[in-house]
């Protein structure tokens, strides 16, 4: 159990140690330093522990912020600090270097000080209108007391809970009422993770609906994605609400939405396939075109992760175009974000055939991915920014390379320039288009696959600090999704597009799986992963070989894509939960805008 230290005297009629209580802590009363030590060393190490000041005025919820956030190591508002198990060292050394000065109780803000520089980043939360103070008796207090008194720390912690940068759709149609669904969940003890799971299987039972090709499915199914995009919020804001941030949370937020979405697509193409039109294709085309969005977001934020500012003109327009209210909206609408892209899904889904909904999501998010792209480049090519070694490791290891590019780039780096989008580039188009123009198992693919394997190795040979690099795992992700597809439609047999999706949907999952442990602060995939999946580059060979192979027997072509579909699901999953439920990742929240 957490304990809170009360350091000093207790004030007559002082609800604080009620309201530590209220929050989980034990409450322990420390008038010295000798005494503060004391009940520090007594604690178990692998607990959270509180110092708050005795004469502590303010809000419960700022009290809450700073004590009870699992994000941080050390957290701290006025007359309050709290620390987790890495922190507790520095919190223990500065304890006793104030008992061996002879100071007072012990306070905290300057232990705060002490433990901030011993090297121990602490967090002190933004708390707007809510108050936390240490006042001096008298009037100061009372005058403390009444500015509490005036302010509604309810209200404050519902509208926190919704995310300060968000889409249209989602923040007038989805959070003035989310937010209440989320503190009725708080005041029933759900946690975020069973809204999410709740959020997953309505999505799935939606996409069931879709699969029966019926109207009354479409219509039902359209509703139940509108019903799991409001949970999807609701997760979210209810981690918010009560701060129940965990690293498990942030994984099962950000796959179950891919998830939930490209269910939703192999739910379409069914339900079209039972009324003989077959588009698979185009859902396959439409999980592509999302997954290398979502790649070109993650990439260009890594790749600049570390930068201090954008010196570009393009940035410098962007500043401006905020300031004028309307165009913020604007600009983040015709993006098609997920609100605005699961509105228009649902809305097409119920009033129309499934090949619409994926003719409007393919242009309309077609016209988004380049809208952000081209920005992006602009950006790039008008900074002036020096990329870091983190942030180039990040993009070679979102990049995904196998053993073939490994090898190949220990060769091609004592050779080879630092053009790494270059080479990219020339083996994705080289792929491409030779599987695009030649027949069905053709050799000239496999030589392509090669040379595609080839230049891959090259491109990640030197450390990706070009100011384009950070196109270089989109490009791959194009490359290996798009030749799969390709080849797919051109065996023209039965089952060769559903098994493509699930294979790409499977190695999607793995480059997925790759971000967020990135965005965590973990790292990337271990390498074996990696080297047993193949590398993008040993899996485009794999696949063209087996079209190669498969000529004559384009009926076999399915169950090879099918069997490599389960190979690399069970690989991927098996390891990904393994290290997501026994990571010691910190806790993390995305607060950022939705893709």
């Amino acid at each position: 159990m957490p304990t809170a230290i009360l350091t000093g005297q207790p004030v007559p009629g002082s609800a604080l140690a009620d309201d530590l209580r209220s929050l989980g802590f034990d409450v322990e009363p420390a008038t010295d330093p000798v005494r503060t030590a004391a009940v520090l060393a007594a604690v178990p190490a692998d607990q959270r522990v509180a110092i708050v000041d005795s004469e502590f005025v303010g809000h419960l919820h700022a009290l809450r912020l700073a004590l009870t956030d699992p994000r941080f190591d050390a957290c701290a508002v006025p007359g309050a600090l709290a620390v987790r198990s890495a922190a507790r060292a520095a919190l223990t050394r500065a304890v006793a270097a104030d008992g061996a000065a002879s100071a007072p109780a012990p306070n905290p803000d300057r232990l705060a000080a002490a433990v901030e520089a011993a090297g121990t980043p602490v967090h002190r939360p933004e708390l707007g209108n809510l108050v936390a103070s240490v006042p001096a008796a008298g009037p100061e207090r009372a005058a403390a007391e009444a500015a509490v008194a005036a302010v509604d720390d309810e209200a404050v912690r519902l509208r926190t809970a919704v995310k300060s940068r968000d889409g249209f759709f989602t923040t007038f149609f989805i959070s003035p009422y989310s937010r209440y669904i989320a503190r009725w969940c708080a005041r029933r003890g759900l946690t975020p993770n069973q809204v999410t799971t709740a959020s997953l299987i309505t999505a799935l039972i939606a996409a069931g609906c879709a699969a029966t090709g019926d109207r009354w499915g479409y219509v039902a199914a359209g509703v139940l994605l509108l019903v799991s995009f409001v949970l999807d919020c609701t997760d979210g804001q209810l981690a918010r609400y009560s701060l129940q941030y965990s690293t498990m949370g942030a994984w099962l937020d950000a796959t179950f939405d891919r998830a939930k979405e490209y269910a939703f697509y192999a739910g379409l193409a069914l339900g079209a396939a039972r009324h003989g039109d077959d588009v698979w294709a185009l859902a396959l085309g439409s999980m592509i075109l999302m997954t290398c969005r979502h790649v070109v977001d993650f990439a260009f934020n890594e790749a600049n992760h570390d930068a201090t500012a954008n010196t570009s003109p393009t940035a410098a327009l962007s500043g401006r175009l905020d300031s004028v209210g309307w165009t913020v909206w604007v600009r983040r609408m015709i993006i098609l974000p997920i609100g605005e892209r699961w509105a228009m899904i649902a809305v097409l889904t119920a009033l129309t055939t499934p090949r619409t909904v994926f003719y409007a999501l393919l242009v309309g998010c077609a016209f988004g991915a380049l809208y952000t792209t081209a920005g992006r480049v602009l950006r790039s090519l008008t900074r002036r920014a020096t990329r870091t070694d983190r942030a180039a490791q990040a993009l070679a290891d979102l990049a995904d390379p196998g053993p073939v590019a490994e090898l190949v780039g220990r060769v091609a780096g004592r050779m080879a320039p630092g053009a790494g989008v270059v080479f990219a580039a020339a083996g994705s188009a080289a792929l491409v288009w030779t599987a695009w123009a030649s027949a069905f198992g053709a050799r000239q693919v496999v030589v392509a696959a090669v040379f595609y394997a080839v230049l891959a190795g090259a491109a990640v040979a030197r450390p990706l600090k070009g100011a384009l690099d950070w196109l270089v795992p989109p490009l791959f992700r194009f490359a290996e999704y798009t030749t799969v597809l390709i080849l797919a439609a051109k065996a023209d047999v039965p089952g060769a597009l559903p098994a493509a999706f699930g294979l790409v949907a499977a190695v999607a999952y793995h480059h997925y799986d790759t971000v967020y442990r990135i965005r965590g602060g973990t790292g990337a995939p271990p390498r074996w992963l990696v080297r047993t999946t193949g590398g993008h580059e040993g899996r485009v060979l794999l696949i063209t070989v087996l079209a190669a192979v498969l000529a004559e027997r384009a009926s076999d072509f399915p169950v090879a894509l099918t069997a490599l579909a389960v190979f690399v699901a069970l690989v991927v999953l098996a390891e990904s939960i393994r290290f997501w439920v026994s990571s010691g990742a910190p806790a993390v929240h995305d607060e950022g805008e939705p893709a």
